[in-house]
């Protein structure tokens, strides 16, 4: 007898958890830091039904993981974001769209594909929103985790919104920006501290390109034209409409925070693809990028052929690009593969001397045995293991004080030889000792994507 292969991120620790569940006074190994007090939350997909036809891990409908941490004590929540997409399936009792690995619905009622709100986070002027960057963002009411619905900044928003939109600490001021596979193909907006959208200008782009991150330093904000791209003409011929074109040049273009198409200024290395961003800042002359870099990335390949056998390996690479003379230069950081790289967001966008990234295990799915913790200025890094049989997912950073790595860095993590998960939460500047506590969950929580901490004060102004 024949059996169908088991989709793997529908398997082990990749399934999904159908329950949303509240739980106080949770179990604790060690002991909560008294000062430590606000909400580590984590968004992640997890379908709410079996998958019609192909399922990718970027299909599922977006969940929220919460541990409220105050006076030494725990408590955990999971929430679905009640999308749209999600509200009508619900009714239905099962699932209306297919994924990214199947063609568009054009004949689905409800729209050709669903915003499943499932990619990452983001706390700005009283606002928590759930981000997906096909899409608007989702307002979330916290604590409670419980979905407000869509944000649309009183009806000027008019493109996408990144999973990955900054925070100027020093400013207040969020910027964004949105891509798409029409001309001009990219938007990039501004939010002021207050929450409002002042403008949003096209930035033209030779063609539809995925773009998953930027960057921002104190005066300028950095694209990256990479080359996954967007062609309508494979998908007519039946190839992948979205592929990686490994002889097709990169390109970043940096252009001043306030400025536009005119103003910007493009950078051409070789060809590579960066999924996430460490910091960017200036230094004189020059803009520095650090990021996760790759030589090229399979994430849509359907198919064995279209695969690269080097390719969707993150090694953390800096660049450094000169604004007076145009030159750039590239450079590998590290060794070991690392993705998911954080920074304390009180630095971001400055130059910055610490940062920590997910240890990438062995293996054809993506995994963390660890979280490694760099120290920038020497080029030397430590790790946190996270044991044998255990994973972990992003590293947040919590701060203490003002001191960079003054603070606390935190992650789910599945421990698979009891199938359970917990919050661990490492003292960042001891980050090879053991936990100073491991939150227990009482259900399990599949790996997911990005997370957040949001401090009391956030909380308290949270609307």
């Amino acid at each position: 007898m024949v059996t169908a292969a088991v989709n793997p991120f529908l398997d082990g620790n990749y399934a999904p958890v159908r329950e949303e569940i509240t739980a106080d006074d949770l179990k604790i190994i060690g002991e909560l830091p008294p000062d430590l007090s606000g909400m580590f939350v984590r968004n992640g997909p997890n379908p709410q039904w079996q998958p019609k036809g192909q399922y990718h891990w970027f299909d599922g409908d977006g969940m929220l993981h919460g541990v409220r941490i105050s006076n030494g004590k725990a408590s955990y929540r999971n929430r679905y974001v009640g999308t749209k997409g999600w509200q009508i399936e619900h009714q239905e009792g099962k699932a209306v769209w297919s994924g990214l690995l199947e063609p568009p619905q054009m004949d689905n009622p409800h729209g050709a594909y669903k915003n499943v709100a499932n990619t990452a986070l983001v706390w700005q002027a009283g606002k928590f929103l759930a981000l997906w960057e096909g899409g608007a963002p989702h307002a979330i009411k916290l604590p409670e985790l419980e979905t407000f619905g869509e944000y649309n900044y009183n009806g000027k928003l008019q493109s996408p919104f990144t999973a990955h939109p900054k925070v100027d600490p020093l400013t207040g001021e969020m910027m964004f920006f949105g891509y798409s596979f029409a001309p001009p193909f990219l938007h990039y907006s501004t939010v002021s501290a207050e929450g409002e959208l002042l403008k949003t200008v096209p930035i033209e782009l030779p063609m539809g390109v995925m773009m998953h991150d930027f960057a921002i330093t104190a005066n300028y904000t950095i694209f990256m034209d990479l080359p996954l791209t967007f062609n309508p003409i494979r998908m007519q011929k039946g190839e992948p409409s979205m592929m990686f074109e490994k002889d097709r040049a990169s390109r970043f273009g940096i252009v001043p925070r306030h400025g536009d198409n005119n103003d910007i200024r493009w950078f051409e290395t070789p060809s590579c693809y960066v999924w996430h961003i460490f910091n960017a800042y200036e230094d004189g002359d020059e803009v520095i990028l650090v990021a996760c870099r790759m030589n090229s990335t399979n994430v849509l390949a359907t198919n064995n052929e279209q695969r690269d056998a080097e390719g969707d390996i993150p090694f953390l690479y800096q660049w450094r690009f000169n604004m007076k003379d145009g030159s750039v230069r590239e450079e590998k950081l590290d060794d070991a593969p690392s993705e998911f790289p954080r920074v304390n967001d009180s630095f971001l966008g400055q130059p910055t001397r610490y940062g920590y990234a997910g240890k990438m295990g062995q293996g054809s799915m993506p995994s963390f045995e660890g979280v490694i913790k760099y120290e920038l200025n020497s080029g030397k890094s430590q790790t946190h293991e996270f044991g044998k049989g255990r994973y972990g997912g992003e590293a947040v950073f919590a701060p203490r004080g003002k001191g960079e790595d003054e603070g606390w860095v935190m992650t789910f993590v599945y421990d698979s030889n009891e199938d359970t998960s917990e919050l661990v939460i490492v003292d960042a500047q001891n980050i090879t000792s053991e936990p100073v506590a491991r939150v227990l969950i009482p259900q399990r929580v599949p790996y997911g994507f990005h997370a957040d901490w949001v401090s009391k004060e956030k909380l308290q102004k949270s609307r």
